[in-house]
């Protein structure tokens, strides 16, 4: 088992060694013991990291990720719950087209004002309705 320093890991990651020791912290990855005042660690969880960096990037949380790769290594991603956030990621991607489609409108409408594009009044009701909805949640 090739062991490596936590400089060595931060380095081979790209991962501070700040966050290193928060993920240790959190349960994600662990330490097999020191060598001087240094954290040492399996040369695998160079590997554990970018999954840890793919389920940030999707949008799950730390909790989330911990959960799916549970402990020592065994991992057991929950199929449904990697639907259910494609099937979200989906939603903010229509949001966000819609979104950037009517602000280009906007931007070249020949209305005198925005406030007389039909388009950019719909934008601004909806955003409105999303923060009351949002409001509503918390």
């Amino acid at each position: 088992m090739a062991l490596i320093d936590i400089a060595e890991l931060a380095r081979r990651s790209g991962v501070p060694a700040s966050t290193l020791r928060f993920y240790e912290e959190k349960g994600l990855i662990e330490s097999l013991g020191r060598r001087g005042l240094r954290r040492t660690f399996d040369a695998d969880v160079v590997e554990r990291l970018s999954l840890i960096a793919l389920g940030r990037s999707a949008g799950f949380s730390l909790d989330e990720i911990a959960d799916m790769l549970g402990d020592g290594g065994a991992s057991h991603i929950d199929r449904a719950m990697l639907m259910n956030k494609a099937e979200e990621i989906d939603r903010t991607i229509h949001r966000l087209v819609a979104l950037r489609d009517g602000l280009r409108h906007a931007a070249a409408c020949p209305a005198p004002s925005h406030a007389q594009c039909p388009t950019f009044r719909r934008l601004m009701t909806i955003a409105a309705e999303r923060t009351r909805k949002a409001k509503g949640k918390g």
